[in-house]
């Protein structure tokens, strides 16, 4: 049996995202996310394939995605909320890393297995920040999943799709907690 880490359990057991509209400056810098990234990039990725890579935005990155989701909504055809949203997320944000999820030809690991690990890297960065004591919240929106807006934002290619946008941040508000799962109810124990 490993050591315990008694920190490490508590952390997972009580951490909680803080919301993106949020956080505010100052902001994680490039040698404050090299911690951040490499611990994300510890995440099983089942036969090695790292189906992920990260886009570090920031400064003007995020406005030309806040007017690239505008554009890409209103040729859409969406309601203004949405779109108002999406460029909200863009906009408030003065540092997120966009986890991009690459599909990788496999005989072995199927592509579903893929996506799972691009979503455990998501909540690895995630709680990596938390744990460095930055305000963090992994966000996703319609326009990760439009293609043109992958391929104009991101310039992301046909194997490649937006697993989440991590944002990070100074908290400014703690949020209150909120119900969590009844490990009772969710919980089958099967002994044959």
């Amino acid at each position: 049996m490993l050591a315990p880490n008694p920190d490490a359990l508590t952390f997972l057991q009580t951490r909680r995202s803080r919301p993106a509209k949020t956080l505010t400056g100052p902001y994680p810098s490039r040698a404050d996310l090299i911690p951040l990234l490499t611990a994300a990039a510890r995440t099983p990725d089942h036969g090695k394939l790292e189906p992920w890579r990260f886009i570090v935005l920031t400064g003007d990155a995020l406005t030309r995605l806040a007017t690239i989701a505008r554009q890409r909504g209103d040729e859409l055809g969406l309601d203004p909320e949405p779109i108002a949203k999406m460029e909200d997320q863009f906009l408030r944000s003065g540092c997120a890393v966009a986890v991009i999820e690459i599909q990788r030809d496999s005989e072995k690991i199927p592509a579903l297995e893929q996506t799972y690990s691009a979503g455990a890297v998501c909540l690895s960065l995630l709680n990596a920040g938390l744990a460095s004591g930055w305000g963090a919240n992994w966000l996703s929106g319609w326009a990760a999943h439009d293609r043109v807006f992958m391929e104009q934002g991101l310039a992301l290619a046909p194997h490649e799709r937006i697993a989440g946008f991590v944002h990070f941040g100074t908290e400014t508000a703690a949020p209150p907690e909120r119900p969590r799962p009844d490990i009772d109810t969710i919980t089958t124990w099967l002994d044959t």
